[in-house]
C-alpha cells in the first residue's frame, strides 16, 4: 500500500514536531487562562427546590453533593420515552467510571442527570457497567431550566435556547440527517422525540445552605469530556468522521 501522506526524513519530522510543540504548549497556556475565567464567572444563586430519584430515593439538589462544596453534573440524554441511552453521551460516560472517584477526593462531587424514571435510569447503568452517580430528574423543571430538554411546544413554536443560542423551529415534514434517525432508532424513539433532549454539563457550588450555579457547556464544548477525542486527535488519521458518527454502545461493537 503506497502512503498518501507527506514522507520526510528524521530531520525533517523534528523540525516540524518542534514547531507544533511551540503551538501546543500556547494553546495549553491559553486553556490555563480559560480555566480561570471560568472559576471567575460570577455565581448564580439556585432559588428552585430541585427534586430527583436516586438510589438514596427522592432528594434535592443539594444532595447530590455528598457533603461535598462542589458538584459537577453530566447532563445525559436519555429522554423519558427511550429505551437506552444516547449513543454519544453512552460513549462519554464510559470514561466516568474512571474518573469520578478522584473528583469526589478532592471534594468535587459527579452525577449525571436525565429525564428518564430512575428505574430506567438503574437498568441500562447496570447493563453498560458502570457505577457512577445518575439521578431522574423526571416530571420536574431542572433539564429545562439548564437548556438540556425541550418541550413539544417549544419544539414547533420556538421559545427553547442550546449552547446560548435561540432553538430551531421543527417545521412539518422536517427530514432528519441519517445519524439522527439512527441514534434515534437505538433508543426506540424517533427522531422528534429523541432531539428533544440535548447533552451539556453544569457546574454547582454549596456554600452553607446556599447552592450556586457557576458554569455550564453545550455541543462542542463537551469534546474536552469526551474521552476518546483527545487520543483521536493525537492518531495518525485523526477522527476520521467524514462518514458522520461511527461510534456505539461500547457492547454493540462486533467482536473482533
Amino acid at each position: 500500500m503506497t502512503a498518501k501522506h507527506k514522507i520526510g526524513t528524521r530531520q525533517e519530522w523534528l523540525a516540524a514536531r518542534l514547531d507544533l510543540l511551540g503551538q501546543e504548549k500556547a494553546l495549553t497556556r491559553r486553556g490555563d487562562e480559560l480555566a480561570r475565567q471560568r472559576q471567575d464567572l460570577p455565581w448564580v444563586k439556585i432559588d428552585k427546590d430541585y427534586r430527583f430519584e436516586t438510589e438514596a430515593g427522592n432528594v434535592a439538589l443539594a444532595d447530590l453533593f455528598g457533603g461535598r462544596s462542589q458538584l459537577l453534573v453530566y447532563h445525559f440524554m436519555f429522554g423519558p420515552d427511550y429505551k437506552a441511552g444516547c449513543p454519544s453521551c453512552s460513549s462519554i460516560a464510559d470514561g466516568f467510571n474512571g474518573f469520578f472517584v478522584h473528583l469526589e477526593n478532592h471534594d468535587v462531587a459527579f452525577a449525571a442527570v436525565s429525564r428518564a424514571p430512575y428505574a430506567k435510569l438503574k437498568s441500562y447503568r447496570q447493563r453498560m457497567g458502570w457505577s457512577f452517580a445518575w439521578a431522574s430528574s423526571h416530571g420536574g423543571e431542572f433539564n429545562f431550566d439548564f437548556n438540556t430538554s425541550i418541550t413539544e411546544e417549544q419544539q414547533r413554536k420556538g421559545g427553547s435556547e442550546y449552547n446560548y443560542q435561540p432553538g430551531h423551529v421543527l417545521e412539518a415534514g422536517t427530514k432528519f440527517p441519517e445519524p439522527v434517525n439512527r441514534f434515534a432508532a437505538s433508543c426506540g424513539t424517533d427522531a422528534p422525540t429523541f432531539v428533544r433532549d440535548r447533552p451539556g454539563m453544569s457546574a454547582f457550588v454549596r456554600e452553607g445552605d446556599a447552592v450556586y450555579h457557576t458554569y455550564s457547556t453545550y455541543g462542542r464544548g463537551l469534546d474536552g469530556l469526551w474521552g476518546m477525542y483527545p487520543w483521536l486527535d493525537r492518531a495518525p488519521r485523526g477522527r476520521s468522521e467524514g462518514a458522520g458518527p461511527w461510534w456505539r454502545r461500547h457492547d454493540e461493537y462486533a467482536a473482533r
